[in-house]
């Protein structure tokens, strides 16, 4: 019998995660990796710079920059000189981004309510407690 390991059972809940967010419909027009970040610029009240989106996602700058550049790219976001520093660029959803938001929201938050069907909140809290003390392990 195999035993369980907490990077194989977390590896593969990352593969089925990418596997749902590649399927979504919008899938055509920009990836599962962009459809993520889409949704989280979509939800910032203020403004959102690359060292943003690494931190979230814990990116790494080259994979940020290349995904952002992509995103350029589809035409759903700018990069914008800040108005405090120059050299610090804000992302700018288009509007072709915004005319995704509400899909983009409904997929994110369909997968989201799918992955904690069943997951009470105090399970979910030691989950999270769990996972931060294991990215922490990591960062070491």
């Amino acid at each position: 019998m195999i035993e369980r390991s907490a990077a194989r059972c977390i590896g593969k809940l990352s593969n089925q995660i990418r596997r749902k967010l590649e399927a979504f419909s919008c899938r055509s027009d920009f990836s599962g990796a962009q459809g993520k970040v889409l949704h989280f610029l979509l939800a910032q009240p203020h403004d959102v710079f690359q060292k943003d989106v690494e931190q979230v996602y814990g990116m790494r700058a080259s994979t940020a920059t290349e995904l952002l550049k992509q995103m350029e790219k589809n035409g759903l976001i700018f990069r914008e000189p800040a108005e405090h520093d120059n050299r610090l660029k804000r992302i700018v959803l288009t509007e072709k981004a915004l005319l995704y938001k509400d899909q983009v929201i409904d997929n994110l938050n369909g997968l989201e309510n799918t992955l904690t069907n069943g997951i009470s909140k105090q399970e979910m809290e030691i989950f999270f407690s769990v996972i931060e003390k294991m990215t922490e392990n990591l960062s070491r």
